[in-house]
């Protein structure tokens, strides 16, 4: 490595002073424009009797005058000097009678030497810099001329950053990969009982699971080397690029064999064929098609396993999943209580932590929160105790962190009129009464009137445990809840205000799907009504399919519309039963702005001791809120 550098530095270094030495003698070798004279002006000067004495060097002619001056002139190389003066006039008789002395000096060695520099040194030069460029795309991938070239980003396994330890809350999946690190540290288990380990493995699962990290892992444990991917770093605008890149990435990878190749969101480049607008074969489909051909072409004996993660799995090319490919699919779910905990516990270590931290209560009180959220969740707690000038994280900042990245920061400096201050606390105070009031919500964590984020206030209700099924009586509960707010101003105020926006969409959202998708409609039975159909080329849903009449459309909007004014009802049946606690309530928002559990429980205990228990956030499985952001 350091004697071709040398040697590279030498022909640099060579190479400048060739230029160096060429550009001073031809800068001492050429006279200025002034001093150069035509050959007839010479033979008029010499007839004149000014010329004392004449030089000459190869074609070049130096003039010396009588007066001491130097002029330049040149020659025809096919004639001598005195033929080209005799033609211009002048006689032998005039060279002889006015003593013009003539000297013919031999051409200088530097001469031709300039000479051949000034021919070879342009081409030196382009060859020179054409060879620069060619080695500058063949070293680094961000070169114009690489874009035929993988931009995998390899990594070896003498030192892994990311082993199984640093992965929690997913211990299936772990299991499932042990099998592949396994074979990659003994093949010949493996081969010699004629088991074929799967060629692909699949990891499915939302945003934040910890797809990546997984694969990290599995690199990390079998301590081979590890190629990293995007499937969006394929497809350039160039045709056939991505196609070349696939090839040079699996080439790379046969020649580290073993190793493991991690395609990170596949279905950038996976997508299924023929979607496009008007199904015609683009340059993606072209990738995946050289994709296919180079995964199901491995042979059995390079151990060369493909990993790749995806969130949209439903729109991948069925040929990309079929055995021999990615034989192998692995789900990484939301965690439940103990894998968050276990999550909470890897993302802690190292960090100061107060005695009086207890990650169990924070992993009961994130229901639906994924690894991403968990780690944001440290990470906010510890600026929280760094803006604080504390020197260790307490269960404060943890909990106040978790109100942070489900609504964002607080908003004490937003000033409102004390007027809307009283609607705010007596809207949060109804949603805070009527899921209190009812067995099937979740109890009341904590309800405030200080905003957050986009929220002018909001109502906190957390579950005991984690859901993975939701009865019909919990959907209709909630719903309730979620209009107690709108009940109580119009109780309270006589009027009602845009504050229940969401509250209202929210509303409308849960009891259209009650009625057209999971079947909890009596009027109109156990069915699903209407298909949703998706433009996979467009990536996004933007219709439903109506398979039903519209007398049944009909009967549909009218089953909404009976499930939330029924709920609207509840509410206000609710708090007009309530209606002292609710004052109380919202007297109390309006002194401290923030109630807590146990401030709640002293002034309204649960009817059914749902607030006796260990308190817990958050919500149901689709929204992380289980309840108001007003």
């Amino acid at each position: 490595m350091n004697s071709s550098r040398n040697r590279s530095s030498l022909v640099y270094i060579l190479l400048f002073l060739a230029i160096i030495i060429l550009v001073v003698y031809q800068f001492q070798q050429s006279p200025t424009t002034q001093d150069v004279i035509p050959i007839n002006k010479v033979a008029i000067d010499i007839q004149s009797g000014q010329v004392e004495r004449i030089i000459e060097e190869s074609d070049r002619v130096r003039i010396v005058y009588t007066d001491g001056t130097e002029r330049y002139s040149h020659k025809e190389p096919e004639t001598t000097l005195v033929e080209q003066l005799k033609a211009f006039g002048v006689t032998t008789e005039q060279l002889t009678s006015n003593n013009i002395k003539f000297e013919v000096k031999p051409p200088s060695p530097w001469v031709g030497i300039a000479t051949i520099l000034g021919y070879v040194l342009p081409f030196l030069f382009l060859a020179g810099v054409f060879w620069f460029v060619f080695r500058q795309a063949q070293g680094t991938n961000n070169a114009a001329m690489s874009f035929g070239k993988s931009r995998a980003r390899m990594f070896t396994g003498d030192q892994p950053k990311v082993t199984f330890q640093d992965v929690a809350g997913v211990e299936e999946a772990k299991e499932e990969l042990q099998e592949v690190v396994e074979f990659l540290r003994e093949p010949e288990k493996f081969i010699s009982l004629g088991a074929r380990i799967p060629k692909g493995v699949l990891l499915v699962g939302p945003p934040g699971t910890g797809k990546t990290l997984l694969a990290k892992a599995v690199s990390g444990e079998a301590g081979v080397p590890f190629f990293s991917i995007s499937g969006s770093e394929f497809v350039e605008m160039f045709v056939g690029v991505g196609a070349s890149r696939v090839r040079d990435l699996f080439d790379q990878a046969k020649r580290h064999s073993p190793c493991i190749v991690f395609v990170d969101e596949i279905d950038a480049v996976g997508r299924q064929r023929g979607a496009g607008l008007g199904g015609s074969h683009d340059e993606r489909e072209q990738t995946l098609n050289q994709m296919l051909v180079e995964m199901d072409g491995f042979d059995t004996d390079t151990n060369v396993i493909i990993v790749a993660a995806t969130n949209r799995p439903d729109i991948l090319d069925p040929a990309l999943l079929r055995p021999g490919r990615f034989d192998r699919r692995v789900i990484l779910d939301r965690p439940d209580m103990r894998g968050r905990e276990a999550i909470l516990k890897v993302h802690t270590r190292g960090k100061p932590l107060a005695p009086d931290v207890d990650l169990g209560i924070i992993a009961r009180s994130t229901p639906g929160f994924v690894g991403a959220d968990l780690e944001n969740l440290v990470n906010e707690s510890a600026i929280l105790a760094a803006r604080r000038n504390k020197k260790v994280i307490s269960q404060a900042e943890l909990e106040e962190a978790i109100e942070r990245v489900i609504a964002g920061p607080e908003r004490k400096s937003r000033l409102i009129s004390a007027e809307e201050k009283r609607i705010v606390a007596y809207h949060e105070a109804g949603h805070a009464v009527v899921m209190n009031a009812l067995p099937e919500t979740d109890p009341v964590h904590k309800v405030s009137i200080i905003a957050r984020g986009m929220a002018g206030g909001f109502t906190m209700a957390l579950p005991e445990e984690d859901r993975t099924l939701m009865p019909r009586k919990k959907i209709i509960a909630d719903m309730v809840g979620l209009l107690g707010g709108r009940a109580a101003e119009e109780i309270v105020f006589d009027d009602i205000t845009t504050g229940a926006s969401n509250d209202l969409e929210r509303v409308t959202k849960m009891a259209r799907s009650m009625v057209t998708r999971l079947g909890m409609s009596e009027e109109l039975g156990p069915l699903v009504y209407g298909q949703k159909e998706e433009l996979i080329f467009l990536g996004r849903e933007i219709s439903e399919q109506r398979d039903y009449s519209e007398a049944v459309a009909e009967k549909i909007d009218d089953e909404v519309r009976k499930l939330v004014n029924q709920a609207y009802d509840r509410a206000k049946s609710i708090l007009n039963q309530y209606r002292d606690k609710l004052d109380l309530i919202a007297q109390k928002l309006l002194e401290v702005e923030t109630i807590s559990r146990e401030e709640f429980e002293s002034i309204f205990p649960s009817p059914f001791g749902k607030n006796g228990g260990t308190p817990m956030p958050v919500d149901n499985v689709t929204q992380p809120i289980g309840q108001s952001l007003s």
